[in-house]
């Protein structure tokens, strides 16, 4: 049976339905007085499939609500849609770091998926296909997940999108091991997407906040408004208790679509920050001799620091020197990252041919993968100097102030 939670905040149980439901389903009451039949899924389980069809069957719905963007289901649509990306476009633009936390999510997802041997949001487009079939309109209720992963990366520090990469990298190619049987049922009844973000939640609570708690009200606010008879939602299983919780609630969506705002302090070290390098460079080249070996460090640290990243990452030889080059001038432009130039570099010098959009998908599911496609190949390059010039950034200041702070 349906949920049988006592009634908050505008949610009803199925008191007034005489049909058998899943376990899965929790049925709210919409604004126009009917009802919303959520499926509360897992997004690699083969019971969530049987779930969506089971309860589409019972209930005839008017409209089907899916936790889909446009983005997301033409993904689903068309697996051949990485043929038409520009990878240069994509770094030029700054979203290279968001398409490499795509991948390494999506690559996590897929795994799981060939765990259990169901393709990732399948029971989303299983909805989709019988929506289609019973003329049922289709709603995509989630936001964008371009606006959702931005104000997800752009609301943390430096420091914790390291250890975010790391996780991610971690949850992508850490286990290659075979689950066990026990595992593999635990997972098919929750939301394993949402389970690994939860996990990171702890630690980044930003990030819980934006990939969980904004589209808990998202999809409720898709879902309560929606106008039709016997709505059916198909939303992961982990959404389900925040919209119970704020169900009815209004919301801002343009609030949530905001782009997130730098805290004042760290905008003033931004800029600040690189202000004070060359301040004091400047000041140790008027006052004293030791000024050029503070320039001297300044370049080694940001340069063979970023250029050893892009090394690691097998980057070409012309884009390792453009990092060796950029990295230093680079550090002292907060608008311009030096991963922006080396990547747009290893894009325009090995070009991504239609292969490396073909596999592009199989590609990120192994570090292997990563360094064979020449996208993936470019994300690397772009992430791995970047990280390179914030070490020698670091590491170039301590030098720089030593020796200035020692000149008489």
């Amino acid at each position: 049976m349906s949920s049988s939670a006592e009634p908050t905040g505008g949610f009803t149980p199925n008191s007034d339905q005489a049909i058998e439901l899943p376990s899965s389903v929790t049925v709210f009451k919409k604004e126009d007085g009917e009802s919303a039949y959520v499926i509360g899924t897992a997004h690699v389980s083969a019971k969530s499939i049987e779930d969506v069809e089971k309860v589409v069957d019972l209930v005839n719905p008017e409209v089907v609500v899916v936790e889909l963007c446009q983005s997301r289901y033409d993904a689903l649509s068309d697996p051949n849609r990485w043929k038409s990306m520009d990878v240069s476009k994509v770094v030029r633009q700054g979203k290279g770091m968001l398409l490499l936390v795509n991948l390494l999510l999506s690559s996590f997802q897929r795994k799981m998926g060939e765990e259990m041997g169901v393709k990732p949001g399948a029971e989303m487009m299983k909805a989709v296909e019988l929506a289609k079939e019973r003329g049922a309109r289709l709603e995509l209720g989630d936001r964008d997940v371009q606006v959702t992963l931005g104000r997800t990366w752009g609301g943390l520090g430096f420091w914790h999108k390291l250890k975010l990469m790391g996780s991610l990298f971690d949850s992508a190619f850490g286990v290659e091991e075979k689950m066990n049987e026990e595992e593999l049922e635990r997972l098919k009844e929750g939301d394993v997407l949402n389970e690994m973000l939860e996990d990171m939640g702890r630690t980044f609570p930003s990030i819980r906040e934006r990939l969980i708690f904004e589209r808990d009200l998202w999809l409720m606010d898709s879902v309560y408004r929606c106008s039709g008879k016997n709505v059916v939602a198909v939303v992961g299983a982990g959404h389900v208790p925040g919209m119970k919780e704020h169900w009815g609630e209004e919301i801002d969506r343009n609030q949530l679509c905001e782009k997130p705002k730098s805290n004042l302090g760290w905008t003033i070290f931004k800029w600040g920050f690189p202000l004070v390098i060359i301040l004091s460079l400047a000041w140790g080249l008027y006052s004293n001799e030791s000024g050029w070996e503070a320039v001297k460090i300044w370049f080694m640290a940001n340069g063979v620091l970023s250029a050893a990243g892009a090394l690691v990452a097998l980057g070409h030889p012309l884009s390792i020197l453009a990092a060796f080059v950029a990295a230093p001038f680079t550090s002292l432009v907060p608008t311009v990252g030096a991963g922006m130039v080396t990547g747009l570099v290893e894009a325009i010098l090995r070009k991504p041919k239609v292969q490396d959009c073909e596999t592009l998908a199989e590609d990120s599911g192994s570090l292997k993968g990563w360094y064979r496609n020449r996208i993936t190949r470019v994300l690397l390059v772009m992430t791995l100097s970047s990280l390179g010039s914030a070490l020698g950034t670091y590491l170039g200041a301590y030098g720089v102030f030593n020796i200035i702070g020692g000149t008489p």
